[in-house]
Protein backbone atom coordinates (compact mmCIF):
# COMPACT_ATOMS: atom_id res chain seq x y z
CA UNK A 1 0.00 0.00 0.00
CA UNK A 2 2.88 2.76 0.78
CA UNK A 3 4.40 1.94 -2.47
CA UNK A 4 1.16 2.56 -4.56
CA UNK A 5 1.06 5.58 -2.27
CA UNK A 6 4.62 6.53 -3.21
CA UNK A 7 3.58 6.38 -6.91
CA UNK A 8 0.40 8.26 -7.13
CA UNK A 9 2.43 10.82 -5.19
CA UNK A 10 5.36 10.90 -8.07
CA UNK A 11 3.09 10.85 -10.75
CA UNK A 12 1.73 13.91 -9.46
CA UNK A 13 4.98 15.49 -8.95
CA UNK A 14 6.22 14.88 -12.40
CA UNK A 15 2.82 15.90 -14.06
CA UNK A 16 2.76 19.47 -11.92
CA UNK A 17 6.24 19.76 -12.87
CA UNK A 18 5.49 19.62 -16.89
CA UNK A 19 4.17 23.41 -17.24
CA UNK A 20 7.61 24.75 -15.86
CA UNK A 21 11.00 23.54 -16.88
CA UNK A 22 13.70 23.29 -14.58
CA UNK A 23 17.22 24.24 -14.98
CA UNK A 24 19.31 21.05 -15.33
CA UNK A 25 20.76 21.31 -12.01
CA UNK A 26 17.52 21.31 -10.25
CA UNK A 27 16.71 18.20 -12.42
CA UNK A 28 19.23 16.34 -11.75
CA UNK A 29 19.11 17.09 -8.21
CA UNK A 30 15.18 15.75 -8.49
CA UNK A 31 16.33 12.71 -10.20
CA UNK A 32 19.85 12.14 -8.15
CA UNK A 33 17.61 12.46 -4.90
CA UNK A 34 14.97 10.00 -6.06
CA UNK A 35 16.70 7.38 -7.33
CA UNK A 36 19.33 7.37 -4.09
CA UNK A 37 16.15 6.61 -1.97
CA UNK A 38 15.78 2.72 -3.76
CA UNK A 39 19.27 2.37 -1.50
CA UNK A 40 17.45 4.22 1.37
CA UNK A 41 14.27 3.99 2.43
CA UNK A 42 13.81 0.67 -0.36
CA UNK A 43 16.85 -0.80 1.35
CA UNK A 44 15.87 -4.54 2.83
CA UNK A 45 15.04 -3.45 6.61
CA UNK A 46 17.38 -6.21 8.26
CA UNK A 47 20.25 -6.21 6.31
CA UNK A 48 20.23 -2.43 5.03
CA UNK A 49 21.67 -3.92 1.58
CA UNK A 50 19.90 -3.31 -1.87
CA UNK A 51 16.53 -5.36 -3.02
CA UNK A 52 17.47 -6.98 -6.19
CA UNK A 53 14.23 -5.50 -7.55
CA UNK A 54 10.96 -3.79 -6.23
CA UNK A 55 8.74 -6.12 -8.25
CA UNK A 56 8.55 -9.02 -6.27
CA UNK A 57 8.16 -10.19 -2.58
CA UNK A 58 11.10 -12.40 -2.68
CA UNK A 59 13.70 -10.94 0.26
CA UNK A 60 16.39 -11.48 -2.40
CA UNK A 61 19.34 -8.59 -1.93
CA UNK A 62 22.15 -8.14 -4.35
CA UNK A 63 25.96 -7.93 -3.91
CA UNK A 64 27.11 -5.96 -6.98
CA UNK A 65 23.93 -3.45 -6.59
CA UNK A 66 24.46 -3.15 -2.58
CA UNK A 67 28.06 -2.27 -3.82
CA UNK A 68 26.30 0.75 -5.75
CA UNK A 69 24.12 1.63 -3.46
CA UNK A 70 27.08 1.96 -0.69
CA UNK A 71 28.56 4.79 -3.28
CA UNK A 72 24.92 6.44 -3.78
CA UNK A 73 24.57 6.79 0.31
CA UNK A 74 27.37 8.69 0.52
CA UNK A 75 26.63 10.96 -2.07
CA UNK A 76 23.18 11.17 -0.69
CA UNK A 77 25.01 12.41 2.32
CA UNK A 78 27.14 14.44 1.15
CA UNK A 79 24.08 16.41 -1.01
CA UNK A 80 22.94 16.85 2.35
CA UNK A 81 19.73 14.46 1.63
CA UNK A 82 19.80 13.11 5.39
CA UNK A 83 22.51 13.72 7.70
CA UNK A 84 26.30 12.16 7.48
CA UNK A 85 25.62 10.38 10.58
CA UNK A 86 22.86 8.57 8.65
CA UNK A 87 24.79 7.54 6.11
CA UNK A 88 27.68 6.15 8.53
CA UNK A 89 24.87 4.14 10.30
CA UNK A 90 23.39 2.88 6.62
CA UNK A 91 26.86 1.80 5.92
CA UNK A 92 27.51 0.50 8.91
CA UNK A 93 24.28 -2.47 8.76
CA UNK A 94 25.14 -3.32 5.27
CA UNK A 95 28.87 -3.95 6.61
CA UNK A 96 27.44 -6.23 9.49
CA UNK A 97 25.57 -8.02 7.17
CA UNK A 98 28.32 -8.37 5.11
CA UNK A 99 30.87 -9.83 8.08
CA UNK A 100 27.94 -12.40 9.04
CA UNK A 101 27.20 -13.74 5.34
CA UNK A 102 28.95 -16.87 3.95
CA UNK A 103 31.67 -15.99 2.04
CA UNK A 104 33.54 -18.29 -0.56
CA UNK A 105 36.77 -18.33 -0.58
CA UNK A 106 36.32 -14.71 0.57
CA UNK A 107 34.08 -13.88 -2.48
CA UNK A 108 30.36 -13.23 -1.91
CA UNK A 109 27.10 -14.99 -4.21
CA UNK A 110 25.31 -12.63 -6.04
CA UNK A 111 22.05 -12.96 -4.33
CA UNK A 112 21.55 -13.84 -0.47
CA UNK A 113 18.15 -14.73 0.85
CA UNK A 114 17.68 -11.55 3.69
CA UNK A 115 15.53 -13.88 5.76
CA UNK A 116 17.68 -16.40 6.07
CA UNK A 117 21.33 -15.24 5.16
CA UNK A 118 21.37 -18.15 2.95
CA UNK A 119 23.49 -17.68 -1.01
CA UNK A 120 20.04 -17.85 -3.17
CA UNK A 121 20.70 -19.44 -6.36
CA UNK A 122 21.25 -17.05 -9.19
CA UNK A 123 21.06 -20.23 -11.85
CA UNK A 124 21.31 -24.17 -11.35
CA UNK A 125 24.55 -24.30 -10.29
CA UNK A 126 25.62 -20.90 -9.53
CA UNK A 127 25.21 -20.91 -5.19
CA UNK A 128 28.55 -19.95 -4.44
CA UNK A 129 30.99 -17.18 -4.61
CA UNK A 130 30.49 -13.92 -7.86
CA UNK A 131 34.24 -12.83 -8.22
CA UNK A 132 32.52 -10.03 -10.35
CA UNK A 133 29.77 -9.44 -8.16
CA UNK A 134 32.05 -9.72 -4.91
CA UNK A 135 34.46 -6.62 -7.52
CA UNK A 136 31.17 -4.01 -7.83
CA UNK A 137 30.39 -4.45 -3.79
CA UNK A 138 34.56 -3.79 -3.00
CA UNK A 139 34.79 -0.90 -5.51
CA UNK A 140 31.63 0.69 -3.14
CA UNK A 141 33.38 -0.90 0.31
CA UNK A 142 37.22 0.88 -0.84
CA UNK A 143 34.91 4.17 -1.63
CA UNK A 144 33.76 4.20 1.68
CA UNK A 145 36.67 3.30 3.21
CA UNK A 146 37.96 6.80 1.92
CA UNK A 147 34.86 8.51 3.10
CA UNK A 148 34.64 7.15 6.77
CA UNK A 149 38.27 7.65 7.23
CA UNK A 150 37.91 11.11 6.85
CA UNK A 151 36.57 11.38 9.99
CA UNK A 152 38.78 8.65 11.91
CA UNK A 153 35.87 6.46 11.64
CA UNK A 154 36.49 2.53 12.78
CA UNK A 155 34.17 1.39 10.19
CA UNK A 156 36.56 2.36 7.59
CA UNK A 157 38.83 -0.51 9.38
CA UNK A 158 36.12 -3.19 9.02
CA UNK A 159 35.67 -2.01 5.34
CA UNK A 160 39.52 -2.59 4.92
CA UNK A 161 39.06 -6.03 5.87
CA UNK A 162 36.47 -7.23 4.10
CA UNK A 163 38.31 -5.92 1.09
CA UNK A 164 41.36 -8.04 2.54
CA UNK A 165 39.41 -11.20 2.68
CA UNK A 166 38.87 -12.25 -0.97
CA UNK A 167 40.83 -14.44 -2.37
CA UNK A 168 41.36 -12.96 -6.22
CA UNK A 169 43.97 -15.89 -7.01
CA UNK A 170 41.55 -18.60 -6.13
CA UNK A 171 39.47 -18.32 -9.11
CA UNK A 172 41.84 -18.91 -11.31
CA UNK A 173 42.12 -22.56 -10.59
CA UNK A 174 45.85 -22.37 -9.88
CA UNK A 175 46.10 -20.85 -14.20
CA UNK A 176 48.61 -18.98 -15.20
CA UNK A 177 46.40 -17.52 -17.70
CA UNK A 178 42.71 -17.41 -16.34
CA UNK A 179 40.50 -15.68 -13.84
CA UNK A 180 36.96 -17.49 -13.14
CA UNK A 181 33.66 -15.99 -12.40
CA UNK A 182 32.01 -18.24 -10.26
CA UNK A 183 32.66 -21.11 -7.07
CA UNK A 184 30.59 -23.25 -5.19
CA UNK A 185 31.07 -25.55 -2.43
CA UNK A 186 28.78 -28.27 -4.05
CA UNK A 187 29.58 -27.58 -7.91
CA UNK A 188 33.39 -26.00 -7.71
CA UNK A 189 34.06 -24.63 -10.55
CA UNK A 190 31.45 -26.62 -12.83
CA UNK A 191 30.57 -23.40 -14.56
CA UNK A 192 33.81 -22.91 -15.33
CA UNK A 193 32.90 -18.77 -17.02
CA UNK A 194 36.49 -17.29 -17.37
CA UNK A 195 36.20 -13.51 -17.16
CA UNK A 196 37.36 -12.46 -20.39
CA UNK A 197 36.16 -8.96 -22.03
CA UNK A 198 35.97 -6.01 -23.37
CA UNK A 199 32.89 -5.79 -21.10
CA UNK A 200 31.85 -4.61 -17.24
CA UNK A 201 33.98 -7.02 -16.06
CA UNK A 202 37.49 -4.82 -16.32
CA UNK A 203 37.30 -4.02 -12.14
CA UNK A 204 37.52 -7.14 -11.11
CA UNK A 205 40.87 -7.98 -13.05
CA UNK A 206 41.81 -4.41 -11.20
CA UNK A 207 40.75 -4.99 -8.24
CA UNK A 208 42.52 -8.89 -8.41
CA UNK A 209 46.10 -7.00 -8.88
CA UNK A 210 45.20 -4.50 -6.41
CA UNK A 211 45.03 -6.88 -4.08
CA UNK A 212 47.32 -6.49 -0.90
CA UNK A 213 46.33 -10.53 0.02
CA UNK A 214 45.46 -12.82 -2.82
CA UNK A 215 46.91 -10.68 -5.99
CA UNK A 216 47.03 -11.58 -9.46
CA UNK A 217 49.70 -11.41 -11.56
CA UNK A 218 49.90 -8.83 -14.77
CA UNK A 219 50.61 -11.77 -17.00
CA UNK A 220 47.99 -13.41 -16.06
CA UNK A 221 45.79 -10.39 -16.91
CA UNK A 222 46.95 -10.11 -20.15
CA UNK A 223 46.57 -13.83 -21.34
CA UNK A 224 42.70 -13.94 -20.19
CA UNK A 225 40.64 -10.93 -20.11
CA UNK A 226 42.32 -9.30 -23.28
CA UNK A 227 42.17 -12.75 -24.72
CA UNK A 228 38.91 -12.52 -26.27
CA UNK A 229 37.00 -12.23 -29.36
CA UNK A 230 35.69 -9.26 -28.48
CA UNK A 231 38.04 -6.75 -26.64
CA UNK A 232 39.81 -5.54 -29.82
CA UNK A 233 37.77 -4.01 -31.92
CA UNK A 234 39.27 -0.95 -34.39
CA UNK A 235 35.47 -0.40 -36.30
CA UNK A 236 33.93 2.72 -37.57
CA UNK A 237 30.09 2.43 -36.64
CA UNK A 238 28.34 5.42 -37.68
CA UNK A 239 31.92 7.46 -38.19
CA UNK A 240 32.85 7.03 -34.58
CA UNK A 241 35.56 4.82 -33.87
CA UNK A 242 35.59 1.82 -31.50
CA UNK A 243 38.70 0.68 -30.25
CA UNK A 244 37.82 -1.80 -28.20
CA UNK A 245 33.99 -4.11 -27.31
CA UNK A 246 31.75 -6.26 -29.44
CA UNK A 247 30.09 -5.13 -32.51
CA UNK A 248 28.03 -1.62 -31.67
CA UNK A 249 29.85 -1.78 -28.39
CA UNK A 250 27.33 -3.92 -26.47
CA UNK A 251 25.28 -3.40 -23.84
CA UNK A 252 26.04 0.18 -22.10
CA UNK A 253 26.16 -0.95 -18.65
CA UNK A 254 29.76 -2.00 -19.77
CA UNK A 255 30.77 2.05 -19.86
CA UNK A 256 28.99 1.98 -15.97
CA UNK A 257 29.85 -0.59 -13.84
CA UNK A 258 33.49 -0.94 -13.50
CA UNK A 259 33.81 3.38 -14.14
CA UNK A 260 31.25 4.08 -11.07
CA UNK A 261 34.38 4.30 -8.76
CA UNK A 262 37.61 3.75 -11.63
CA UNK A 263 37.93 7.03 -12.68
CA UNK A 264 37.61 6.85 -16.67
CA UNK A 265 38.77 10.61 -16.90
CA UNK A 266 42.58 10.00 -19.00
CA UNK A 267 43.10 6.34 -18.30
CA UNK A 268 44.34 4.54 -20.77
CA UNK A 269 47.50 1.73 -21.61
CA UNK A 270 48.53 0.76 -25.21
CA UNK A 271 45.75 0.56 -26.86
CA UNK A 272 42.97 2.85 -25.68
CA UNK A 273 41.97 5.96 -23.99
CA UNK A 274 39.00 4.66 -21.36
CA UNK A 275 36.72 7.73 -20.97
CA UNK A 276 37.10 8.33 -24.94
CA UNK A 277 36.39 4.91 -25.76
CA UNK A 278 33.48 4.68 -23.57
CA UNK A 279 31.93 8.44 -25.20
CA UNK A 280 32.30 6.33 -28.41
CA UNK A 281 30.45 3.55 -27.15
CA UNK A 282 27.89 5.81 -25.55
CA UNK A 283 26.96 7.95 -29.02
CA UNK A 284 27.51 4.98 -31.57
CA UNK A 285 24.43 3.78 -29.57
CA UNK A 286 22.54 7.43 -30.22
CA UNK A 287 23.63 7.46 -33.64
CA UNK A 288 21.47 4.24 -34.04
CA UNK A 289 18.53 5.21 -32.47
CA UNK A 290 19.00 8.35 -34.69
CA UNK A 291 19.19 5.87 -37.65
CA UNK A 292 16.27 3.86 -36.16
CA UNK A 293 17.12 0.94 -38.80
CA UNK A 294 14.04 -1.18 -37.18
CA UNK A 295 11.93 1.59 -37.59
CA UNK A 296 10.80 1.59 -33.80
CA UNK A 297 8.76 4.57 -32.19
CA UNK A 298 9.96 7.16 -30.68
CA UNK A 299 13.87 6.62 -30.68
CA UNK A 300 15.75 10.09 -31.54
CA UNK A 301 18.57 12.16 -30.34
CA UNK A 302 15.98 12.63 -26.86
CA UNK A 303 15.10 8.73 -26.72
CA UNK A 304 17.91 6.21 -27.04
CA UNK A 305 20.20 4.22 -24.52
CA UNK A 306 20.29 0.91 -24.80
CA UNK A 307 21.39 -1.73 -21.93
CA UNK A 308 20.51 -4.82 -20.21
CA UNK A 309 17.02 -4.22 -18.50
CA UNK A 310 13.45 -5.65 -18.29
CA UNK A 311 10.93 -4.58 -20.80
CA UNK A 312 7.75 -5.33 -21.62
CA UNK A 313 8.01 -8.41 -24.00
CA UNK A 314 10.66 -10.56 -22.23
CA UNK A 315 11.27 -10.04 -19.11
CA UNK A 316 15.10 -8.93 -18.46
CA UNK A 317 17.23 -9.02 -21.40
CA UNK A 318 20.44 -6.74 -23.04
CA UNK A 319 18.35 -4.71 -25.74
CA UNK A 320 21.66 -3.61 -27.27
CA UNK A 321 21.84 -2.45 -31.20
CA UNK A 322 22.72 -5.60 -33.15
CA UNK A 323 20.71 -8.47 -31.57
CA UNK A 324 17.11 -9.79 -31.98
CA UNK A 325 17.21 -8.51 -28.47
CA UNK A 326 16.63 -4.47 -29.39
CA UNK A 327 12.75 -4.37 -29.29
CA UNK A 328 12.00 -1.14 -29.46
CA UNK A 329 13.02 -0.74 -25.52
CA UNK A 330 14.91 2.37 -23.91
CA UNK A 331 16.40 1.75 -20.63
CA UNK A 332 16.69 5.30 -19.05
CA UNK A 333 19.82 3.57 -17.13
CA UNK A 334 21.71 3.84 -20.23
CA UNK A 335 22.00 6.69 -21.56
CA UNK A 336 21.56 8.85 -17.73
CA UNK A 337 24.60 6.73 -16.59
CA UNK A 338 26.72 7.74 -19.49
CA UNK A 339 26.16 11.47 -18.45
CA UNK A 340 29.62 11.45 -17.28
CA UNK A 341 30.59 10.92 -21.46
CA UNK A 342 27.74 12.73 -23.05
CA UNK A 343 26.15 15.37 -20.51
CA UNK A 344 24.46 17.14 -23.09
CA UNK A 345 23.32 14.21 -25.43
CA UNK A 346 22.05 12.50 -21.75
CA UNK A 347 20.44 15.63 -20.64
CA UNK A 348 18.02 15.86 -23.89
CA UNK A 349 17.09 12.26 -22.45
CA UNK A 350 16.35 12.85 -19.10
CA UNK A 351 14.27 16.13 -20.18
CA UNK A 352 12.57 14.35 -22.61
CA UNK A 353 11.50 11.47 -20.40
CA UNK A 354 10.65 14.05 -17.25
CA UNK A 355 8.90 16.28 -19.09
CA UNK A 356 7.14 14.37 -21.58
CA UNK A 357 7.07 11.24 -20.58
CA UNK A 358 6.23 12.00 -17.05
CA UNK A 359 4.51 8.79 -16.28
CA UNK A 360 8.64 7.41 -16.65
CA UNK A 361 9.49 9.03 -13.30
CA UNK A 362 8.29 7.03 -9.93
CA UNK A 363 9.40 7.18 -6.53
CA UNK A 364 12.69 6.26 -6.72
CA UNK A 365 13.82 7.93 -10.04
CA UNK A 366 13.06 6.85 -13.34
CA UNK A 367 11.39 3.38 -14.00
CA UNK A 368 13.24 0.50 -15.20
CA UNK A 369 12.59 0.90 -19.47
CA UNK A 370 9.98 2.21 -21.77
CA UNK A 371 8.97 0.76 -24.74
CA UNK A 372 6.32 3.05 -26.87
CA UNK A 373 5.01 0.51 -28.69
CA UNK A 374 4.23 -1.40 -25.85
CA UNK A 375 0.45 -1.30 -23.88
CA UNK A 376 1.44 -0.17 -21.11
CA UNK A 377 5.02 1.51 -22.66
CA UNK A 378 6.44 1.94 -18.82
CA UNK A 379 7.73 -1.00 -16.60
CA UNK A 380 6.81 0.28 -13.63
CA UNK A 381 9.20 -1.21 -11.42
CA UNK A 382 13.07 -0.96 -10.65
CA UNK A 383 16.80 -2.80 -10.46
CA UNK A 384 19.04 -2.18 -8.15
CA UNK A 385 21.54 -2.58 -10.61
CA UNK A 386 20.11 -0.15 -12.83
CA UNK A 387 19.55 2.44 -10.56
CA UNK A 388 22.69 2.73 -8.48
CA UNK A 389 24.76 3.55 -12.02
CA UNK A 390 22.59 6.22 -12.26
CA UNK A 391 22.74 7.48 -8.76
CA UNK A 392 26.44 7.17 -8.75
CA UNK A 393 27.23 8.77 -12.50
CA UNK A 394 25.03 11.75 -11.95
CA UNK A 395 27.37 12.58 -8.76
CA UNK A 396 30.45 11.97 -10.75
CA UNK A 397 28.77 14.58 -13.21
CA UNK A 398 28.19 16.90 -10.85
CA UNK A 399 31.36 16.38 -8.25
CA UNK A 400 33.44 13.88 -8.85
CA UNK A 401 33.05 12.33 -5.58
CA UNK A 402 32.99 8.80 -5.74
CA UNK A 403 35.97 9.20 -8.30
CA UNK A 404 37.55 11.06 -5.96
CA UNK A 405 36.88 8.60 -3.09
CA UNK A 406 38.04 5.28 -4.58
CA UNK A 407 40.81 6.30 -6.51
CA UNK A 408 42.25 7.66 -3.15
CA UNK A 409 43.38 4.10 -2.53
CA UNK A 410 46.64 3.30 -2.56
CA UNK A 411 46.45 -0.26 -3.65
CA UNK A 412 44.69 0.99 -6.70
CA UNK A 413 47.00 3.41 -7.92
CA UNK A 414 49.56 0.46 -7.63
CA UNK A 415 47.40 -1.87 -9.07
CA UNK A 416 46.66 0.08 -12.31
CA UNK A 417 50.58 0.97 -12.71
CA UNK A 418 51.20 -2.88 -12.10
CA UNK A 419 48.01 -3.64 -15.59
CA UNK A 420 50.07 -1.04 -17.55
CA UNK A 421 47.43 1.40 -16.98
CA UNK A 422 48.14 4.88 -16.87
CA UNK A 423 46.59 8.93 -16.25
CA UNK A 424 47.39 11.54 -18.79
Amino acid sequence: MKFKLLLIAAALLAACSTSKQLPDDELLDIVEKATIGYFTDFADPSTGMARERSNNDNPIVTTGGTGFGIMAIIAGAERGYYSREEGVARIEKIVSSLERLERFHGAWAHWYNAETGEPFHFSEFDDGGDLVETAFLVQGLLAARAWLEEDNFPLAERCHELWLGVEWNWYTQGQPDALYWHWSKNYGFKMNHRITGYDETLITYILAASSPSFPISPELYEASYKNSSYYYNGKEYYGITLPLGMELGGPLFFCHYSYLGLDPRGLKDAKTNYFERNKAHTLIHRAYAIDNPKGHKGYGEDFWGFTSSDDPYVGYCSHHPGTPDENGTVSPTAAISSIVYTPEESMKVIRHLYYDIPESFGPYGFYDAINLEAEPSVVEHYLAIDQGPEAVMIENYRSGLLWKLFMQAPEIQEGLEKLGFSYE
